[in-house]
């Protein structure tokens, strides 16, 4: 049913598996529509709690080399829904009406960090890495920005943000971005019993709360990331972030300009 993961049901839980191994489950635009259409079906089904996980040894390398290449490429008109396809699904994992867990079995880079602690729950291995690492291309970690800052804070955001730097989940867990460190084999099985607390609790009570905590700061959410959107466009158009994806993509180092058009 779907090219880039798997979502299965087992009474009131779901997990759903980013499901492309050999590219580090790094994200495509085929993964975000699957993403869309998966959350789509665990909040029409009984599940009422769901599991986020990775498949093989990343949980999500960030940007799936192709579609950065063709970035390249894209027309200021194709940026912008882009960015914006981006936002859509940063927002709806933050304000999913469901509980989400998510259990970060590997590496959880740029957008594949946001995918991970955006869930309400972060459970990791102590070998996972987080790091927001766009500004080391000559990108811009936008939309991303918009939740972090609430998240953990303008101070620890700005570290995380503009350094780029990678941390292991025992700095992630004292930054805020993870809320529990377990051993790789007992992962799941943890993720299980958190899902089974929130499970055992009323359903309309989950709803209501999550509901609340998404809905006062939804209105200044939104305004932000539409600030953040037309940045995040506007930035691939620079001489920096064509010289900074093409080292990347050759392996070297870029030799930055710093224009800003």
């Amino acid at each position: 049913m779907y090219e880039t993961l798997l979502l299965e049901f087992s009474g009131e839980l779901a997990i759903l598996t980013l499901n492309r191994p050999e590219k580090r489950n790094a994200i495509s635009t085929q993964m975000l529509a699957d993403l869309q259409s998966a959350l789509d079906a665990m909040e029409r089904s009984p599940a009422r709690v769901g599991i986020l996980t990775g498949a093989g040894k990343a949980f999500c390398a960030g940007m799936d080399l192709e579609m950065l290449a063709s970035i390249a490429q894209h027309s200021p008109l194709e940026n912008m829904e882009d960015s914006r396809r981006m936002a859509r699904m940063f927002r709806r994992i933050w304000s999913f009406s469901k509980p989400l867990i998510a259990a970060v079995n590997g590496a959880a880079l740029a957008g594949g960090c946001s995918i991970a602690t955006l869930c309400d729950f972060t459970v990791a291995v102590p070998e996972a890495k987080f790091g927001y690492t766009e500004v080391r291309i000559g990108f811009l970690p936008a939309i991303v920005s918009v939740f972090l800052t609430r998240q953990i804070g303008e101070k620890r955001a700005r570290d995380l943000l503009l350094t780029g730097r990678v941390i292991f989940a025992a700095e992630a867990k004292e930054f805020g971005l993870v809320t529990e460190i377990v051993a790789p084999e007992h992962l799941q099985q943890r993720a299980r019993e958190l899902a089974g607390t929130l499970i055992e609790a009323s359903p309309s009570s989950l709803t209501r709360t999550k509901c609340l905590l998404t809905s006062a700061a939804a209105a200044s959410v939104d305004a932000d990331l539409e600030r953040a959107v037309l940045e995040n466009a506007r930035i691939r158009s620079t001489p920096d972030f064509k010289e900074g994806l093409a080292s990347f993509l050759e392996e070297r180092k870029p030799i930055w300009r710093g224009d800003s058009e």
